[in-house]
């Protein structure tokens, strides 16, 4: 294990002084390479990495001062000291323009140059330090998560927990909640998160399309397949793969992706060989699985395959005061690229965003205000800007007119029945949504619908 303090570059055509910076440099414990020309020092450090370069200001070919710069524009993170047999003011200012950490003039005690290399190497440690720092912070932002509210936090800890492992997690939610951001937090706390995450929707395409993608075909596997190509398993290798909207995939597909979660390879279209992969695997539906697979349109041993950890987002109407968390997030995201000056909202526009029922969950919200913002004329989002379904908005509720005549009163049974319909038409009957909003488990739902012969009116999902 090498207890080197750190490479250093030293690049001067005088040699006898050459040697001597490098071996005073090695003795306290610095590794060093030499150069004679600035060329030849570029040339070098084109492939290989050093921690520091000292350099000569006069030589022939390149001098010190374009070397510098040509090191600051390209490698960044690389300090250069410059030293120089005829120092002057002008001299100094033109390697600091150039972007040199340090100057130093012939003759110099070695131990000043010790001192300007450590100095450099603890400025290059900080800056990359700061860039680190910037980096996390950047990552923390474009989770985009916002919102501390109770169903929230639960998923933030799921997210947290579950990072930590490779398994399979199904995300499930209503459309607009943010489950692929779900996918990317998950992947960027990850130990995977050096590599990619590969996104496709398996309700985008075909299942002929959708199994080249996924498992890539050979050359000639059909008419258009002019050339090989790798499928998203495998260009997922050491990455995530997202699976959006899994529950559209044909059963014929689902087999297929069965057989390759289990064995850990594909077989491409077209092929005979099998192609192993390492990828994490992460998918997403706003339909309900286990009705699907009652159904007989989603096979049950891969819901269970898929279904090692489950991530149910909340719907954003579930999730109280975010609502005006992410209405503020977005303002301050899309006012000034806008070219607005819009700030915040009235309390009145709070109350009708936190009154509206979001079926379009977040990314609802988000175009409301990026709509509102576009309209508005104030440095506040008024009534008046928000779209028309949102500030008319009145909540559906059940109002028992008083009656003096017994026949025209209902029975309890009769109200539940109307509401109930009510409820599952709002969620296009599927009954795990219904279940939450009616405060149902899945079974008394099941044996209500049952009782009160409520169907869907037409072919809608049974998911």
């Amino acid at each position: 294990m090498s207890t080197s303090k750190g490479r250093i570059l030293i690049v001067d055509d005088e040699v006898e002084m050459a040697a001597i910076t490098s071996e005073a440099l090695a003795r306290r414990g610095f590794e060093t390479a030499v150069q004679s020309s600035a060329d030849a020092a570029w040339e070098l450090l084109s492939r290989e990495d050093f921690d520091t370069v000292v350099t000569d200001l006069n030589m022939r070919g390149m001098n010190g001062v374009e070397l510098t710069e040509r090191i600051v524009k390209n490698r960044h993170n690389v300090p250069v000291i410059v030293v120089t047999g005829f120092g002057s003011l002008e001299t100094a200012i033109a390697t600091i323009r150039a972007g040199a950490f340090d100057f130093l003039t012939k003759p110099f005690d070695i131990e000043e140059l010790v001192l300007a290399v450590e100095r450099a190497l603890a400025h290059r440690d900080l800056r990359e330090e700061v860039r680190r720092l910037r980096e996390e912070v950047q990552r923390a932002k474009s989770d985009d998560f916002i919102g501390k509210s109770p169903p929230m936090a639960r998923v933030y800890d799921v997210i947290a927990r579950v990072a930590e492992t490779d398994a399979t997690v199904l995300v499930t939610g209503e459309s607009g909640s943010g489950k692929e951001l779900v996918a990317r937090a998950i992947h960027r706390r990850s130990k995977r998160n050096e590599a990619n995450v590969v996104a496709i929707n398996c309700a985008a395409l075909p299942e002929s399309l959708l199994e080249s993608e996924l498992f890539g075909h050979v050359r000639g596997a059909f008419t258009d397949a002019k050339t090989a190509k790798r499928g998203l398993f495998v260009e997922a290798s050491g990455g995530t793969l997202f699976l959006d909207e899994i529950g559209e995939m044909p059963l014929g597909m689902q087999a297929k992706l069965l057989r390759a979660l289990e064995e850990k390879s594909v077989r491409p279209v077209g092929g005979t060989a099998e192609v192993a992969f390492d990828a994490r695997l992460i998918a997403a539906t706003n339909k309900d699985l286990e009705s699907l697979v009652e159904a007989g349109r989603f096979r049950e041993d891969l819901y269970y395959r898929i279904n090692v950890v489950h991530i149910d987002l909340p719907p954003l109407r579930a999730r109280g005061n975010d609502i005006l968390e992410l209405a503020q997030y977005f303002i301050v995201k899309l006012a000034e690229p806008m070219g607005k000056s819009v700030k915040g909202f009235s309390s009145a526009v709070a109350d009708r965003l936190l009154n509206y029922a979001w079926p379009g969950n977040v990314r609802e919200l988000q175009n409301c205000i990026e709509r509102a913002i576009a309209l508005a004329r104030f440095d506040e989002l008024t009534v008046e800007d928000l779209p028309p379904k949102v500030r008319e908005y009145k909540p559906a509720s059940f109002v028992v007119v008083a009656t003096e005549d017994p026949a025209d009163l209902v029975t309890m049974e009769d109200v539940e029945r109307r509401y109930i319909q009510k409820v599952m038409d709002a969620v296009g009957h599927n009954k795990t949504q219904a279940a939450k909003i009616l405060g149902f488990d899945r079974t008394t739902l099941y044996r209500k619908l049952e009782r009160y012969k409520i169907a869907p009116a037409g072919p809608a999902s049974q998911a």
